[in-house]
């Protein structure tokens, strides 16, 4: 083995360029403050009802298989992955049913039951989809931009003008589509990577041919066997991995990463992998001497993503109407990226995601049990909400609208374990309990987020949400895997 890696944090993009560096000869150590490796994505085992606390949805199953592909071995060995079919059930506040399938035919019938119009485009903005993600592809989430000719050159720019940077998201939408069903069904894409379909570019209606043609997946015995089966394969690989030490401060002599001060103790290391958010590893691991380029002036610039707020419920009753992935939609879509982006507070009437994993897989519930993962979006923290006083009066109204819309007896649960954005920060050290880093409300923070590469401290690099390529379970892991291949690459020649 050669060099001499630690990695701060064994979360999917730690653990991925672990796996990447190690499968090169290179000599990697993970330090994890949690107690258990995984990051945001958390296992929950309680009275029989077994939940993950953090990604649910998987999509881009390719970026995964990378890296066990990379280190020479079958993902198959590790973890199991499975279609669904349909891949999501959208349920509208005035009944309307819409279960996303990657059957185009399907998709015009269920879209043409209330709007013939949007029917008869849906062919046509799949078609752009395709090209969005393709194009997305080809120049911005394959590569590491780490120096200005990789940013600013004639193909990128190209590249840049074929996606249309500046045109919002619903306004693409409502090229193809009229109805609010259609609108808000696709508008979500944009909180996959923590944002506002009214603000965020239109690059993200990718996610249409994402999540219809290329799939969404569940895995056998829960998402977090993705993490299982990585730090399985990480330690036979040679990766030491250490729970439960929390790194105090990234120590730098002469411009250069020294090591790591932890609270146990003094770790020398040649470089370092912070797999954490940009922001909150500058600001609490890096003295401000040594980030001239991450003040604390311009960490205050970075606009958070939004948070979670989630509540884990096993109820020994199952309902008909939810599938694995179930979303349902309020009256009117806009408002609630209103109360969190610009009031800062909790949605009035919000959107409300469901993970029931148990309806793929048994086991996951006693009989006749159903564990269910509950999302509302939630603002990042600030002054403007406050959870300790707001957590109890907010998860029962949670509750009550999900009883009204016919998902009844949740107040009567087994188990019922309520997490906030305050727990996420305190948890994970997210900046301001985001979840997907900063958001991508703007078209500099989705094309020209933190580098991979500190600009401050030479032998730094960092793999997660906030930095390049951007937010989300596959484009984290995939931040990972161009890190460890970059990294492997210099320390190796």
């Amino acid at each position: 083995m050669r060099g001499n890696v630690i990695i701060i944090g064994a979360g999917f993009g730690g653990l991925s360029c672990a796996i990447r560096l190690a499968s090169q000869g290179v000599q990697v150590t993970i330090l994890e403050r949690q107690k258990h490796v995984g990051g945001k994505l958390q296992q929950i085992e309680r009275d029989g009802y077994h939940f993950d606390r953090g990604p649910s949805t998987i999509t881009m199953p390719s970026t995964f298989r990378s890296v066990f592909d990379h280190a020479g071995v079958a993902m198959e060995d590790y973890v199991q992955l499975y279609e669904l079919e349909p891949r999501t059930r959208n349920i509208f506040a005035d009944g309307t049913v819409v279960d996303l399938s990657g059957n185009r035919g399907w998709m015009k019938e269920q879209i043409a039951a209330y709007s013939p119009e949007d029917a008869a485009r849906y062919d046509a903005f799949m078609d752009e989809s395709a090209a969005l993600y393709a194009e997305a592809n080809r120049h911005f989430l394959g590569k590491l931009l780490l120096s200005p000719s990789d940013k600013y050159n004639l193909q990128m720019l190209r590249s840049l003008l074929r996606v249309r940077p500046t045109v919002k998201l619903d306004k693409l939408l409502r090229s193809y589509f009229q109805h609010p069903h259609t609108l808000a069904m696709f508008g979500r894409y944009a909180t996959y990577v923590g944002s506002s379909p009214y603000q965020s570019p239109s690059i993200f209606a990718m996610m249409g041919h994402v999540e219809a043609e290329v799939g969404i997946y569940g895995v056998k015995g829960g998402t977090y066997q993705l993490i299982e089966g990585m730090t399985r394969l990480a330690r036979e690989k040679g990766v030491q991995i250490i729970t439960g030490t929390e790194v105090r401060q990234i120590v730098v002599r002469n411009g250069k990463v020294a090591g790591v001060d932890t609270d146990q103790g003094f770790r020398e290391a040649e470089q370092v992998v912070a797999n954490g958010d940009v922001l909150s590893v500058n600001r609490l691991l890096l003295a401000p001497e040594h980030r001239k380029e991450m003040s604390n002036a311009r960490i205050r610039k970075y606009e958070p993503s939004i948070s979670g707020f989630v509540t884990l419920a096993g109820v020994r009753r199952q309902y008909d109407a939810l599938l694995h992935h179930t979303v349902f939609f309020p009256e009117r879509y806009e408002p609630e990226f209103d109360h969190i982006f610009r009031d800062r507070k909790m949605p009035v009437d919000p959107t409300i995601y469901i993970c029931y994993s148990g309806y793929s897989e048994a086991g996951m519930a006693p009989a006749g049990a159903s564990n269910l993962f509950i999302l509302v979006n939630a603002p990042y923290l600030s002054d403007s909400w406050n959870w300790e006083q707001q957590t109890e009066r907010y998860g029962a109204f949670v509750l009550e609208q999900l009883a009204a819309r016919g998902i009844t007896g949740l107040n009567q649960s087994d188990v019922l374990i309520r997490y906030t954005p305050q727990d996420i920060e305190r948890d994970t050290l997210a900046h301001q309990g985001s979840i997907y880093g900063i958001s991508s409300n703007s078209v500099k923070q989705t094309f020209m987020r933190p580098g991979n590469r500190s600009k401050d401290v030479q032998g730094l690099w960092y793999v997660g949400g906030t930095t390049h390529p951007g937010g989300g379970t596959p484009i984290v892991t995939l931040s990972g895997q161009l890190v460890g291949e970059q990294l492997a690459s210099e320390i190796l020649r």
